[in-house]
């Protein structure tokens, strides 16, 4: 049990590293930072792929098209919409809008659900959703009483911002729900082997966003230099970094935690990811979080840990 809460930390710490990838590159587009990480990523799925061929091969046009749809919502709109929310907005407030996903995945999945007995009971959502409303609101204040009086703060790029941190918010939310549906309907074949053809399918996604991107700034003709940008060393690190890291080893220690521990248990470690991408942004930021700032992340986690609590209930 100590193994898998080890490992459940660790998943944790490294999906963290990707709230604070963008912040470490504020001069390359959001664009080239996911179409780069996942560049990474599908490089890193290939030898995996190699191990996996056999299964591979038994997966039809209409599951690499579904892998396709899966990868492009999942993967590159959402860290896309992720990585711009947070280059505008500083970080905190989109990690707190992204600290939500558990609670937005259960409302959903109660919305998607047929059968009355299978849902969870709206009365019992309403207290955490209300908590995690409140937790939110904390920090915007506080992110936003701290900018306000800065030279040069552009409202409209902090509320554009925060509405792209929400559709972040919604294609992780469609993306896992779509996922178990196709592993629903193929019960016989491997969730490994799924999750490599979601990264394999990647690569040529990648290949082709960046030729795209390139042309794009060509054709343009702006001062970025394509397509390693003006630092390539420290991009390629930080790149490879998040793909290594916070795509593959995290997947790995957190799928050891799933086997070691109660899933009750698991549902709430959920909130690891938060707390890890929280600290990572104050010290980055070399400062202290305010009162309002902790009350709001104390208030959002406990918010989330009734949610799950309830809806492992059922």
């Amino acid at each position: 049990m100590w193994v898998g809460a080890l490992c459940a930390l660790i998943a944790g710490m490294m999906w963290g590293l990707v709230f604070i990838g963008p912040l470490l590159l504020p001069d390359y587009p959001a664009l080239l930072i996911s179409i780069g990480r996942y560049l990474a990523y599908g490089l890193i799925a290939l030898p995996l792929a190699w191990l996996d061929r056999a299964a591979l091969l038994k997966l039809s046009r209409n599951d690499w098209l579904v892998a396709a749809l899966l990868s492009a919502v999942g993967n590159f709109l959402y860290y896309f919409c992720l990585a711009s929310s947070i280059q505008r907005t500083g970080g905190a407030l989109s990690t707190m809008i992204i600290g939500t996903l558990p609670v937005v995945i259960a409302v959903a999945a109660n919305l998607q659900r047929t059968a009355q007995a299978t849902r969870l009971p709206w009365m019992k959502l309403l207290p955490s959703t209300a908590l995690i409303i409140i937790g939110v609101i904390c920090v915007n204040q506080a992110e936003l009483g701290g900018r306000l009086g800065h030279e040069g703060f552009d409202q409209w790029s902090y509320g554009f911002g925060v509405l792209l941190a929400i559709a972040a918010v919604a294609c992780w939310t469609w993306y896992p729900l779509r996922n178990a549906d196709w592993l629903r309907e193929n019960s016989s074949g491997s969730a490994r082997t799924w999750a490599t053809a979601q990264g394999i399918v990647t690569l040529p996604m990648a290949i082709i966003g960046l030729l795209c991107l390139w042309s794009f700034f060509a054709i343009q003709d702006g001062d970025f230099e394509m397509p390693l940008g003006p630092e390539p060393g420290y991009f390629i690190l930080v790149i490879v970094v998040m793909a290594l890291f916070s795509s593959w080893l995290a997947t790995v220690c957190w799928n050891e935690a799933s086997r070691r521990l109660p899933p009750a248990l698991v549902g709430q470690l959920i909130v690891l990811e938060t707390l890890a991408a929280m600290a990572y942004l104050f010290i980055w930021r070399g400062d202290v979080p305010g009162i309002t700032t902790l009350s709001g992340m104390v208030v959002l986690i406990v918010g989330v840990l009734i949610a799950l609590k309830k809806s492992r209930a059922l």
